[in-house]
């Protein structure tokens, strides 16, 4: 049970706070790159700042304060130049780094003045990588974006879903930590949902968490499974400060503001040795619907189950009436984490997890159960086998609302129909 004082700590992102200065020191993934396929801007509210994010028509990515600081026109319609993004109203140019580039009126009519040359827009840094836009908010010298080795595994089918869920970030990174969750919810919810009353699935008889350079594990023993298999050997990745990585898909958890996050899914389907080589020209992103046409929640799939718990604990979850058991003991770990590291920052040290070393930065590994599936693959009959990554030949059980053009696109890079896997499931 955490005071209101200590609760308002870890869940406050906005300029100004501990908690916002601190998670504001790391890469965030705030886009997909395809979304500019169609579009030249999009406007995006991150650490309760309301900014724009766009591409040049020189290719080099801008983020900025979303209001002109001319009339304060919104930079959302503006339009990329060769360098830099044009306001609509009248004109005024800035590039990346938040200069003004033009006036054009006043460049014209009053070139003595250089007014432009005193006039800057707000700006952070953007970067590339593995079909995301990462921002950096944070002090300067930034951290290097790291380079986790899943964006390099070859022979992969990827996909990227960005959904806004109406709540605190903190609660959804807790999930992270959280292992007999998935007993509950995502099996034994499941079953009742299809109307299945017994027997519920393996239960937890033991489970263990621990600290290492990237964030946290979690390790659990069920049913009749020993400590030799991998989900206790190696574990499952809580990934510092705001993710989730599980093999075959990361999840960040980036705060909008203090009552709204954005959920980042990048995930990763091995296609089958029959289709290999496969080589994907872009990676899809797509955006995943938190309820239903008539309003109600969705809880078909994975995370969307985790939605629904993470919302249903309120905008911003009151933990000055928890009741935390020993199963909790990773929530505690990483609570008491985040309250030192708070305290480090503020006293001037590098938080947890940042990378500097160009030499340390290539292809980064995190621990992996199932490494051997995820790298080296498996045939086709031994992928509908396998107990975990056989569900993946159905339905993306992630998200709902995958389109369809994605499926399609999906089925075809693992190089069969999918109309008969439908016959099988059934």
């Amino acid at each position: 049970m955490l005071t209101r004082e200590k609760n308002e700590l870890l869940t406050r992102v906005g300029p100004g706070t501990p908690m916002g200065d601190l998670l504001r020191r790391y890469w965030m993934p705030v886009a997909g790159v395809t979304e500019f396929e169609h579009r030249a801007t999009k406007p995006v509210r991150l650490f309760g700042e309301d900014l724009v994010l766009y591409r040049d028509l020189g290719g080099k990515w801008g983020l900025v304060d979303r209001h002109c600081p001319h009339r304060r026109a919104d930079l959302t319609h503006g339009f990329p130049e060769l360098e830099g993004l044009r306001c609509n109203y009248h004109g005024w140019r800035f590039g990346a780094d938040g200069s003004c580039l033009e006036q054009p009126y006043d460049d014209l009519a009053h070139p003595e003045a250089r007014m432009k040359d005193r006039v800057r827009i707000k700006a952070y840094p953007v970067q590339e990588k593995a079909g995301l836009l990462w921002a950096y908010m944070g002090p300067e010298p930034a951290p290097l974006l790291p380079d986790w080795e899943a964006f390099s595994w070859p022979n992969g089918f990827r996909q990227i879903v960005l959904s806004e869920i109406p709540c605190n970030w903190f609660q959804c990174q807790e999930n992270s930590i959280d292992p007999v969750h998935f007993e509950w919810m995502h099996n034994n919810w499941s079953l009742r949902q299809r109307g299945v009353l017994q027997p519920y699935s393996a239960p937890h008889k033991e489970v263990d968490f621990e600290e290492f350079e990237f964030g946290f594990l979690y390790k659990r023993v069920r049913g009749n499974a020993s400590k030799a298999d991998p989900l206790w050997a190696v574990g499952r990745v809580c990934l510092w400060p705001n993710a989730v990585f599980l093999g075959d898909h990361f999840e960040w958890r980036v705060p909008i503001d203090d009552q709204r996050t954005l959920s980042v899914c990048w995930s990763f389907t091995r296609v089958p040795k029959e289709s290999e080589p496969y080589v994907q020209d872009s990676i899809p992103t797509w955006y995943g619907p938190i309820r239903d046409e008539s309003g109600n929640w969705i809880a078909t799939h994975v995370m969307n189950q985790d939605f629904v718990a993470w919302v249903g604990q309120g905008t911003i979850a009151d933990r000055t009436l928890e009741h935390l058991s020993a199963s909790d003991r990773g929530i505690t770990m990483i609570r008491r984490k985040f309250f030192e590291e708070l305290e480090a920052v503020a006293a001037g040290a590098e938080p947890k997890g940042l990378l500097r070393d160009p030499d340390r930065n290539r292809r980064v590994e995190l621990p992996l159960a199932f490494r051997e599936v995820l790298t080296e693959g498996m045939t086709l009959a031994e992928l509908k086998a396998h107990p975990i990554f056989g569900r993946h030949l159905h339905d993306y059980i992630f998200q709902a609302g995958q389109p369809e053009a994605v499926t399609r696109a999906y089925y075809e890079a693992m190089g069969f129909d999918r109309a008969p896997l439908a016959q099988e499931a059934t």
